[in-house]
């Protein structure tokens, strides 16, 4: 079923090319996230050739690879894709039934997409909104008796995301006809 759903949903380029780039934004937010102050700092800076300035954002996407423990870069790279899809197939879905827009799952959608945000993080700050937001209420200790340490929020985002691209898939393959009682 989520197979066929996929295949109606991307047999059109535009919800692809939408996925495609909703995905995108989303991974570049995650690795950019820890690095954000470097960015500002280096684009503001008078005295950096311009060149330059372009080439730092671009280079931060490797840090992937490098900042990353393996856990958190394949579930942040998990909820990016996920997103992705999960959007082209939100679009679509409300482009062909608006009405039934209350229980397509878009609210597990949302919080999939909030708990992967909360968990992402690299190797050296660990979930790094999550911390932040926490330790304003004294909370962020409690990470350390995590076993992930934070990481849980990440697997947790993943989980709810496929969730609700299956119920948005159930959706989409329901034909909307209004159903008989006997």
């Amino acid at each position: 079923m989520v197979i066929q759903a996929l295949q109606k949903v991307f047999r059109k380029p535009m919800y692809a090319l939408f996925a495609l780039i909703g995905s995108a934004a989303i991974f570049t937010f995650a690795v950019w996230l820890p690095n954000i102050p470097l960015i500002v700092l280096v684009m503001g800076h008078p005295g950096i050739p311009f060149s330059q300035k372009l080439d730092l954002p671009i280079s931060l996407l490797g840090s992937i690879v490098t900042n990353f423990t393996a856990l958190s870069a394949s579930y942040t790279i998990a909820i990016a894709v996920l997103f992705g899809v999960h959007l082209s197939m939100i679009v679509y879905f409300l482009r062909r039934r608006i009405d039934d827009v209350r229980q397509t799952g878009i609210g597990t959608g949302f919080l999939g997409i909030a708990s992967g945000v909360l968990g992402m993080g690299c190797a050296a700050c660990g979930s790094f909104l999550l911390t932040s937001t926490l330790s304003l209420f004294g909370a962020s200790g409690i990470l350390a008796f995590l076993p992930l340490a934070g990481g849980e929020f990440g697997i947790m985002g993943v989980i709810l995301l496929a969730v609700s691209v299956y119920l948005t898939a159930k959706k989409i393959q329901n034909p909307a006809v209004c159903r008989i009682n006997s």
